[in-house]
C-alpha cells in the first residue's frame, strides 16, 4: 500500500495492469440489458494522461494531546471480560469469544471483508450490505461459496438475517475496501482493488426499490485504478482511489447507467470522505497525513474542473491512514481520522508505534489540528512489543492495530466504533471530544480459519454501521462473518437516543 516512489516500481505497476487486462476487456463485452456502459469515450479511463497534480502544500505537525490509551469503563453484569490489559487477546483467551457491556444479538455467514452498510429502502425495508472478501481470488479456495462477493441480507428481524441476494460483478467479487453506499439516492458502488490496486472497473447498483434485490445499473471501466472511494452526499459524484498510485478519478454517476469520469488527479488517496455539500474532500494520504482538498469545481460541473490543496497534516506515530470522516459537533467541524496497522508496515519506521484513530479540528481549514485520540492500551509501545506473540500479532495484516472506524452520524455524534482488527470491534463515547472513552468491545469466537492463515485470531477488519436507535453495531469478522450486538443502555450516550 505503499507509495511508488522511483520508475522500477512504476514499471512494476504497468506490468500489473498488463496482467490484469482482462478485467477490463470483461467489461468490453458484458451483454446488452446487462450492464449498460457509458458512452465511448468516456471507456478505458486507464488510459487517459495521469490528471491534474495541484500544488502541494506542505506537511505540518502541530501541538496536539499526549498518546495515552483511552480510560476504559468498568463491564457491566453478563459481561466476559478480556483477561488483561485493554485490547489484548493473549492465546487460549477468546475461543468463546470476549464482551464488555453488550450481548450478540445476530450472526450470519463465515467470512467477512472491509465494509458493512445499513439502508433501509423507500418501502421501509431494512438491509445490510457487506463485502465477504478479504482477499480475491484467495478466498476462492472455500468452495462452498460462502466468501464470494457482496452479501444482501433482509435484516426486518435483527436476530435473523436473512440473505436474499449476492452481488457477483467484478468490482463486487475483488472491491478490496471500495464498497460505498450514498443513502441519499441508494446507490451502492465498487471499483476493482486489491492491496495494491487494479484497473478502474466500476459497478453501481440502485437499492432504493427494494434492497432486498439490488438492481444493476452498470459496470464499466470508468476509473484509471481502484483499491477505495468515496461518495459525494448528494450520490453525484463517485471517486475512485487508487491508493498505491497517484490516481483519484472523480466519476459522474447522475446517471448510474451511463457513468463517466469528470476528474483525473494525479493524487495519492487511501480513503477519502466527502463534506456535506462535497465542495471539500478529507485525503488519507498513505505517507502518513490528511490532506484537505478543495473539489468545489468537480462538485459544481465546472468545464476542465481542478482541485487544490488547502492543508496537510500529521501527527504523533503516523502509520498508513486510512480514512478521515468528516463531522459536526454545534456547528463547529471536525475529522474522526483513523490508521491502519503500524509504522513498520512499509518496512521503514517502528513496527510498535501503532496509528490508531483521533479526532482533528478543522473548524480552521487551513490549521488543523489534533485533539483527541483513540487508543487501546496495547496500542503503547510499551504494552505492543511484549503481546507481539500473541494470534495474529506478528502477521503484517493483522495485529493489535487499528483498521476502520465509522460514527452513526455526522451532526453530533456521541459514539464512535472501530475495528481494531486482533482486538476486536471496540467502541467509544465521545460525548466530551476531548476526552473520548471505551465504553464496550467484543471479540468474536476465535477459531483458526483460512482468513487469519490459521492462527485463531479475531480478524476486524470492517467499517461498522449502526441502527442507533436500537443500540445496534453491524461489522463482519474476517474469519467468522456477518455479526449483530446491543450495547448496553447505561454505557450508551444518550441511553439510546440517536447518535
Amino acid at each position: 500500500m505503499r507509495r511508488l516512489r522511483d520508475d522500477t516500481e512504476k514499471r512494476s505497476v504497468r506490468s500489473a495492469i498488463s496482467t490484469f487486462g482482462p478485467l477490463v476487456a470483461l467489461a468490453l463485452v458484458v451483454p446488452v440489458g446487462h450492464a449498460a456502459l457509458g458512452p465511448l469515450n468516456d471507456l478505458l479511463a486507464l488510459g487517459k494522461a495521469e490528471g491534474q497534480k495541484p500544488a502541494r502544500v506542505p506537511v505540518v505537525r502541530r501541538k496536539e494531546p499526549r498518546q495515552v490509551a483511552s480510560p476504559q469503563v468498568r463491564c457491566l453484569r453478563g459481561s466476559r471480560p478480556e483477561p488483561g490489559i485493554q485490547g489484548r487477546v493473549p492465546e487460549g483467551s477468546a475461543g468463546k469469544g470476549l464482551w464488555c457491556n453488550l450481548r450478540r444479538i445476530a450472526h450470519q455467514g463465515s467470512s467477512g471483508g472491509f465494509k458493512v452498510f445499513r439502508y433501509v429502502d423507500r418501502r421501509g425495508r431494512e438491509c445490510a450490505f457487506y463485502d465477504t472478501a478479504l482477499l480475491f481470488p484467495g478466498n476462492a479456495l472455500k468452495f462452498d461459496a460462502t466468501s464470494l462477493g457482496v452479501a444482501v441480507l433482509d435484516m426486518s428481524n435483527p436476530r435473523r438475517p436473512v440473505q436474499t441476494d449476492t452481488l457477483t460483478e467484478p468490482p463486487m467479487m475483488s472491491p478490496h475496501e471500495s464498497l460505498s453506499l450514498n443513502r441519499r439516492r441508494g446507490l451502492l458502488a465498487a471499483v476493482n482493488g486489491n492491496p495494491t490496486t487494479y484497473p478502474g472497473l466500476v459497478s453501481i447498483y440502485d437499492v432504493s426499490s427494494d434492497c432486498r434485490h439490488p438492481v444493476l445499473q452498470s459496470t464499466s471501466p470508468v476509473a484509471r485504478f481502484g483499491h477505495e472511494s468515496g461518495f459525494a452526499p448528494d450520490g453525484r459524484t463517485f471517486y475512485a482511489t487508487g491508493t498505491a498510485v497517484e490516481a483519484i478519478t472523480a466519476i459522474d454517476v447522475t446517471k448510474p447507467k451511463q457513468p463517466h469520469p469528470i476528474w483525473q488527479g494525479s493524487i495519492i488517496s487511501h480513503g477519502m470522505s466527502l463534506s456535506r455539500r462535497g465542495n471539500r474532500a478529507y485525503v488519507a494520504d498513505t505517507n502518513g497525513n490528511m490532506l484537505i482538498l478543495d473539489t468545489s469545481q468537480i462538485q459544481a460541473r465546472k468545464p476542465d474542473p481542478k482541485a487544490r490543496e488547502i492543508s496537510r497534516l500529521t501527527w504523533r506515530r503516523a502509520s498508513i491512514p486510512q480514512n478521515a470522516i468528516p463531522f459536526t459537533r454545534n456547528g463547529r467541524h471536525y475529522v474522526l481520522e483513523f490508521d491502519e496497522y503500524t509504522a513498520g508496515t512499509t518496512g521503514d519506521g517502528n513496527e510498535n508505534a501503532v496509528g490508531a484513530a483521533r479526532i482533528i479540528d478543522v473548524s480552521k481549514e487551513r490549521r488543523p489540528r489534533v485533539i483527541s485520540n483513540l487508543r487501546l492500551q496495547v496500542n503503547q509501545p510499551k504494552r505492543h512489543a511484549p503481546a507481539s506473540g500473541d494470534p495474529g500479532a506478528s502477521s503484517p495484516v493483522q495485529g493489535y492495530a487499528g483498521h476502520y472506524c465509522n460514527i452513526p452520524t455526522r451532526v453530533n455524534p456521541k459514539v464512535v466504533a472501530c475495528s481494531f482488527i486482533a482486538s476486536g470491534l471496540r467502541v467509544f463515547d465521545i460525548t466530551r471530544l476531548r476526552k473520548p472513552k471505551e465504553i464496550a468491545y467484543f471479540v468474536t469466537p476465535t477459531k483458526a480459519r483460512f482468513e487469519n492463515g490459521y492462527d485463531a485470531s479475531d480478524f476486524a477488519m470492517s467499517e461498522p454501521a449502526f441502527a442507533s436507535k436500537r443500540r445496534e453495531i453491524w461489522f463482519t469478522d474476517g474469519g467468522t462473518g456477518f455479526y449483530v450486538v446491543r450495547i448496553y443502555r447505561r454505557v450508551w450516550p444518550g441511553a439510546g437516543a440517536r447518535g
